[in-house]
């Protein structure tokens, strides 16, 4: 029988570290089809430990993070497919990036299960999901909490 005291220094840590690992919300993702880009790997890397006051959860898939709790979760995944030129809703959002500011253009969409936000004119796309159970935090608010690691990605078209 292995004891975490029969372990070697280092063994005794990463079974601690399995542990408190077992215990972190997983949330079920899908990556995009482009998640493999290198430029994904920043952004995700990149991205906040809370986006709407909701703490960073585990993620099944490459190219995406979550925060929050199934069914109540944030999503952002990275490698989405670029949108076309629309006429739907393409809101520039401002930010405040450590006294830098920077706009990041979205394409806004919403259906019954939430609000869908996907990046316009940059390459690899990044699409943020906000669920209906959320309306009350404001919603766009989740872009704000993104907008710094979104803008790792160079914007090459902009909102019209």
């Amino acid at each position: 029988m292995t004891t975490a005291q029969n372990l070697p220094r280092h063994g005794g840590l990463l079974l601690a570290v399995a542990l408190l690992g077992g215990c972190a919300t997983t949330i079920s993702t899908a990556p995009g089809p482009n998640a493999a880009d290198p430029a994904c790997a920043t952004v995700i890397l990149s991205l906040p430990d809370e986006v709407l006051g909701q703490e960073r959860a585990q993620v099944t898939a490459q190219g995406t993070a979550a925060w929050g709790e199934p069914q109540r979760a944030v999503v952002v995944t990275c490698g989405v497919e670029q949108p076309a030129p629309t006429q739907e809703d393409c809101q520039s959002i401002t930010t405040d990036t450590f006294g830098v500011a920077s706009t990041v253009d979205w394409i806004a969409t919403t259906d019954n299960s939430g609000w869908i936000f996907t990046t316009y004119g940059r390459n690899p796309a990044v699409m943020v999901q906000v669920p209906q159970a959320l309306k009350e935090l404001q919603p766009t608010g989740a872009l704000v909490d993104v907008a710094g690691a979104v803008t790792s990605i160079e914007q090459t078209e902009f909102c019209r």
